[in-house]
């Protein structure tokens, strides 16, 4: 079955947007309040029932929470505490009393921000003029300038303008273990999904591969079960993501005057503004949240292979300093640190064996020669999104692909785009009409994973598609007056 074929009859563009998550729901949220589309031109793909939620948000587990107070969250850029008092006004945590944190901070479970941005958009879904297909994408064509859309089940929508607004890709485990563990029943490959950590009992010996925020989420999510096993989380150099300041810390530092070229002059300058911040009695993460506000203009200051080198070299050591544990769910590792049932090493995996169902791995630690062997009855892979697997994460993105329609960014990161993030093929040029929206256009913007980053550089993608759409609605009123004046 065909839709949106009587509203092209009448000559309106019409914009498809795949993937309802944040990225996808806030660029229809910020089209809609520009006015910048009618009843009937706006259609967006997303299989969840709830449109805002995304793989983030999504969660109902209770051990997730934002790891951003929700002062510094909104769907509003002009109105940054918008979460806040939409918390206030709905009594959203009072059934949560350890949503307060102790440096004052509210950082609710994350179930509630996609609450949140579901109530500003479901309104307009609701009204007719965002019209939800609850299904996934099976493929994706482009003829003759228009994009087919075809669901999962079976509806296909011809739309003139395509934003490209999904998640990020599924972890990738090491190839070791997935070779090995494949039919293991209590190897976890991707935590993010749904009831994931269900086999894990409440004794079992639990290996975790990266030590990042959903490796914290994993800890915290086990304790809440009942886990009282041994835990132990490996990374290549054993960095744990910090957590929040004890108190507020303003911006400290600019990074945009002068800013550098190179991956090494950059780091000198972070690093100087940080011994700069301390000696006046402030903590690094004012430096650190500069440094992510001004993001955008320092990476595109950076020459490709300089951005390449802060992606092979510095990003695990920006990763863990920019994605912050919430205070509640630091709580829980730093206490399983200090009762010794979790060991943190720095450390790769070099072999793994099963036997009787107990994982033999044997690792190679960081930084030594030394190797050590561990037993585990579990194995939880936490390394975070796949992203240079994008291209091979779906079929319909791996169609676009081959079709010469998609194209990896330089620097590895997501999908290519240009400045007004419009997607770019394998030769760097722009293909018509379709947009990139959210962190996979990180490559081109930089710092492009947090939420406020997030819903900021979705205003500019509504601005650049309701350019688009006025663009097109001239040229059609262009061709008008002219058969008219014929």
């Amino acid at each position: 079955m065909t839709i949106g074929s009587d509203h092209q009859a009448r000559d309106l563009p019409v914009i498809a947007i795949v993937g309802g998550g944040v990225s996808g729901a806030a660029v229809a949220f910020h089209l809609l309040q520009r006015q910048s589309v009618q009843l009937g031109q706006l259609f967006i793909f997303e299989p969840r029932e709830r449109l805002g939620a995304g793989l983030a948000y999504d969660t109902r587990d209770p051990a997730h929470r934002i790891n951003v107070p929700a002062a510094r969250m909104s769907l509003l850029p002009d109105d940054i505490e918008h979460f806040q008092k939409w918390i206030q006004e709905h009594d959203a945590v009072g059934d949560d009393s350890a949503a307060l944190a102790a440096n004052g901070g509210l950082f609710p479970r994350r179930a509630v921000f996609g609450n949140y941005i579901n109530s500003m958009i479901h309104p307009f879904v609701e009204g007719g003029h965002l019209a939800h297909v609850r299904q996934g994408v099976e493929r994706i064509e482009r003829s003759g300038g228009m994009w087919t859309i075809t669901g999962e089940a079976g509806q296909r929508l011809d739309a003139d303008i395509l934003i490209i607004a999904t998640s990020h890709p599924s972890p990738l485990p090491p190839a070791l273990l997935r070779e090995v563990l494949a039919a293991h029943p209590r190897f976890v490959p991707d935590p993010t999904r749904p009831d994931a950590l269900v086999a894990i009992r409440a004794d079992d010996r639990v290996l975790v591969v990266g030590n990042g925020l959903t490796s914290a989420d994993v800890i915290a999510s086990l304790d809440l079960r009942g886990h009282r096993g041994p835990i132990t989380a490996i990374s290549r150099r054993g960095l744990r993501s910090r957590g929040h300041p004890h108190v507020k810390q303003d911006l400290f530092g600019d990074f945009v005057d002068h800013p550098s070229t190179t991956a090494v002059s950059l780091l000198r300058r972070v690093r100087a503004t940080i011994k700069e911040a301390e000696g006046e009695g402030r903590s690094w993460h004012g430096v650190i949240d500069q440094v992510r506000a001004q993001g955008r203009h320092l990476w595109q200051a950076l020459p490709l292979e300089e951005r390449r080198r802060v992606v092979r070299h510095l990003r695990p050591f920006w990763d863990v300093h920019r994605f912050r544990v919430a205070p509640q769910v630091e709580a829980v590792s730093e206490e399983a640190i200090e009762s010794g049932r979790l060991e943190v090493l720095a450390a790769s995996v070099v072999s793994v064996a099963v036997t009787d169902g107990v994982v033999d791995c044997r690792f190679h630690l960081s930084r030594s020669e030394r190797s050590i062997e561990r037993q585990f009855d579990a194995v939880v892979v936490t390394t975070g999104p796949g992203h240079r697997g994008i291209l091979h994460s779906q079929d319909w993105i791996e169609a676009l692909a081959d079709a010469g329609c998609l194209a990896m960014d330089s620097t590895g990161l997501g999908l290519a785009c240009d400045p007004q993030s419009r997607a770019l093929d394998e030769t760097g040029a722009i293909v018509p009409s379709l947009f990139i929206s959210g962190p996979l256009g990180r490559g081109t913007f930089g710092e492009l994973m947090g939420l406020p980053e997030v819903v900021e550089h979705a205003v500019f993608v509504a601005e650049q598609v309701a350019a688009s759409i006025a663009e097109r609605e001239n040229e059609y009123s262009k061709a008008h007056r002219a058969s008219s004046a014929a």
